[in-house]
């Protein structure tokens, strides 16, 4: 039995896969336990991590680096390439303010972290990885470790205590967010009004409206447009007590009913362009809209043909071939109004409506076909990573910092990943990849990444918790998290009269802790919380990285 026992024990590529996957395993079926509701899920993939490594389980050093780096890659890479496609529509929503409020979440979080390094002996690298695991943010972790090394490349041993500092606040971290999203909720959440209803992800009003608006009386729809500012879309129209499918051509007269699809921020701008605004609500769940009218019908359309992907979509000449109307194109769960110039990519989900026939041969022109989303763009994602680490190597000079700093691996990534999942169809590539299967990738990515990062720190880390010096890495971490949560969330609150969900959402995503956003839930309807989260979370990240490395390089 020493061949067994020598495939655990020796250090070969196969015993390190081995080891690996063992730690993963053990770590997602203990995650799946929960403790008064909550679970750890994938984190605890990093502490069996660390339990391993306590018991003296080591693989060789540089496969374990592989592992962990590239793990961190994939992992940040497939976040940027799922939340681009949305990412920039997301800032005209009310995204800039609640980014602007995650980064004041940032600054004031490293400015605790500082005050403290400066108020006790904690040394430089220990602090930083304190942060990291009070924030929850283990790629800052990754970027804290990349920024220390580069100033001191033997350095290994102080690298691993900032590991072994993130892991004993890491735990502290998710358990200080949850008890600030409670106490949050209890204090601020009556004293605000909540948004109801539906979810943010439909950024889009339906109205009916009644044309009264001499200004527009014989115009067409083209000639208003030109006209307005603001974007809409004249789904259907009631002509002479006929439902019709409008063209560009169309000319609006006086008294004509008029259903008309714009952003929700315009509804007053579309009402004083048309007239007198209808009582009855097209905004309810559950409408048939295939029977207002037994002429026309109403159907989500895919663009699967790779030809169409990054076309614009005023280009197609759709209405005026085929007499059908586009009233919305989804997006990575995100509605967005159709418009000329808007570039169509692969997983669009347009809404068409139209004469049966006609639907159907759009339905032939975009494709249409769900399984042909199934096969995976694997040349765009290596080329996306290779653009990514090439971004992330690029040297940055900052004024007053004698090291450059760098994106690194976990900033480089990302950033690419949004890029090109925001502008990759423009240039025709094909980025798109189901949500299953990015989600497999990410998942992936950071179960690797948190079993190398546990086995790392395992070493040491429970003789350093029980200690007086250990003690004060949990107090210090329990004050990092709490602290800046409690200050930004009461500036958004009573400054800048951010509502609860978004208010909580956006904190969750600044201190990536999704598991927060189960507490945040009950208090409002929808999921505003979810999408606050989502619109923050890329940016706070990159926010992140860049802070730990430059933390580390006036302090170190």
């Amino acid at each position: 039995m020493n061949w067994f026992t020598e495939l655990f024990t020796e250090h070969t590529f196969i015993q390190a896969v081995m080891i690996l996957s063992l730690i993963c395993a053990t770590g997602l079926a203990l995650g799946r336990i929960k403790v008064f509701g909550v679970s750890l899920g994938v984190t605890f993939v990093f502490f069996a991590g660390i339990i391993a490594g306590h018991f003296g389980i080591t693989i060789n050093p540089e496969m374990l680096a592989l592992a962990q780096n590239f793990g961190l890659i994939l992992y940040i890479y497939s976040l940027g390439l799922q939340v681009g496609p949305g990412f920039f529509s997301s800032f005209k929503q009310g995204g800039l303010k609640l980014n602007l409020l995650a980064f004041l979440l940032i600054i004031t979080g490293s400015l605790t972290a500082i005050v403290t390094f400066w108020l006790t002996d904690i040394s430089a690298p220990d602090t930083v990885g304190l942060l990291a695991g009070a924030v929850t943010n283990t790629p800052m972790l990754g970027a804290g470790q990349q920024a220390l090394l580069q100033i001191a490349p033997d350095n290994v041993e102080a690298s691993n205590s900032m590991a072994m500092a993130c892991a004993v606040a890491y735990p502290f971290g998710l358990l200080g967010m949850v008890l600030s999203v409670m106490l949050m909720k209890k204090l601020l959440a009556p004293k605000i009004k909540e948004k109801g209803g539906t979810a943010n992800t439909d950024n889009t009003y339906v109205a009916e409206y009644q044309i009264s608006n001499p200004a527009i009386f014989g115009k067409t729809i083209m000639e208003v447009r030109k006209n307005a500012d603001c974007q809409f879309v004249i789904s259907r129209i009631w002509k002479d007590e006929k439902l019709i499918i409008p063209t560009s051509e169309t000319v609006l007269e006086k008294d004509e009913h008029v259903l008309v699809i714009s952003g929700k921020k315009d509804v007053e701008r579309i009402q004083t362009l048309f007239g007198h605004k209808e009582n009855t609500d097209w905004n309810k769940k559950g409408i048939d809209w295939n029977a207002i009218d037994s002429q026309l019908v109403s159907r989500k359309i895919l663009v699967t043909k790779p030809e169409h992907n990054g076309a614009r979509l005023g280009d197609l000449r759709l209405r005026n071939s085929y007499g059908i109307n586009i009233t919305r194109v989804n997006r990575a769960g995100i509605d967005l109004l159709p418009s000329r110039n808007l570039r169509l990519q692969l997983g669009d989900k347009l809404t068409i409506v139209g004469e049966a026939r006609s639907v159907e041969n759009v339905s032939t022109i975009l494709g249409n076909e769900a399984k042909q989303l199934k096969n995976p763009n694997l040349l765009s994602l290596f080329i996306g990573i290779i653009l990514g680490l090439v971004l992330g190597s690029i040297p940055i000079i900052i004024p007053g910092i004698s090291t450059p700093v760098k994106l690194g691996i976990a900033g480089g990534p990302i950033i690419v990943g949004i890029l090109m999942g925001a502008f990759g169809p423009r240039f025709h590539i094909a980025t798109y990849t189901t949500r299953s299967a990015n989600l497999m990738l990410r998942q992936l990515g950071l179960t690797i990444y948190l079993a190398g990062l546990g086995l790392s720190a395992g070493a040491g880390f429970f003789e350093t918790v029980f200690t007086l010096e250990g003690l004060k890495w949990v107090a210090v971490s329990i004050l990092i998290c709490i602290l800046p949560v409690f200050i930004t969330g009461f500036v958004a609150a009573k400054i800048f009269k951010t509502e609860y969900a978004d208010n909580v959402g956006m904190l969750c995503g600044g201190m990536a802790n999704p598991f927060a956003l189960d507490y945040a839930g009950p208090a409002s309807e929808g999921e505003d919380p979810a999408v606050a989260y989502a619109t923050v979370y890329p940016v706070s990240i990159f926010l992140r990285v860049i802070s730990a490395q430059i933390i580390i390089l006036l302090l170190a």
